[in-house]
Parts: structure tokens; sequence; C-alpha cells
């Protein structure tokens, strides 16, 4: 939370899970951070994104892709290490992000 505050709302938090609301506005670039655990994301709005490593290297460039999940769609999402993600496309990235600390 402390790498992107303007870009992750603290929803819940307890010592198994962390529910945050993510959204990244077109042309916004998010600082480099990391997402220690996995959880499942509920796809709220859809943008086209590109993540880079902390050298800049491209990761994942989603335009061109046309797998992106459709808004109101869950998926899963692994632990990422350190990356930066930019809203390259036209609409508001959002997702609700239910984060699993530890195993039930």
């Amino acid at each position: 939370m402390s790498a992107a505050p303007e870009h992750h709302t603290l929803l819940f938090e307890n010592d198994q899970v962390r529910v945050l609301d993510a959204h990244v506005r077109p042309g916004e670039t998010v600082p480099v951070h990391t997402h220690c655990w996995p959880g499942v994301l509920y796809i709220l709005g859809v943008s086209d994104f590109v993540r880079r490593d902390p050298e800049g290297n491209v990761l994942l460039d989603t335009r061109g892709s046309s797998s992106q999940a459709p808004p109101g769609s869950a998926v899963w999402g692994d632990a990422l290490t350190p990356h930066t993600l930019e809203n390259v496309g036209d609409h508001e990235l959002r997702n609700i992000t239910v984060e699993f600390k530890r195993p039930a």
C-alpha cells in the first residue's frame, strides 16, 4: 500500500485477507510495487495496460492480446514481483482484489 496509495484503496484487512479497490485512469502509471499474496480479482473496468519490471523491460502488453477478462468477471491473480503498470488504453482500469495472506 505504501508504494501506490493513490491507486489502491484499502477496503478491509485482517490477518488472513486484504481487500483492495485498485483503480488506474487512462495515461496513469502506477509506480514500482509488488503483490505479495495471490488473490481473486473482480473486474470492474478494463483497459489496455503495460506491465514493466523495475528496469523498464516489458513483462506484459495487453494491446497484443484478446484475452482480457470482461467487467463482471472474476480471475485468479498470482503474487507478482516488483513491477509498474501503465494504463495505455482509453478507460479506467478497476478491480476489487481479495488477497489471501496465508492458507486457510
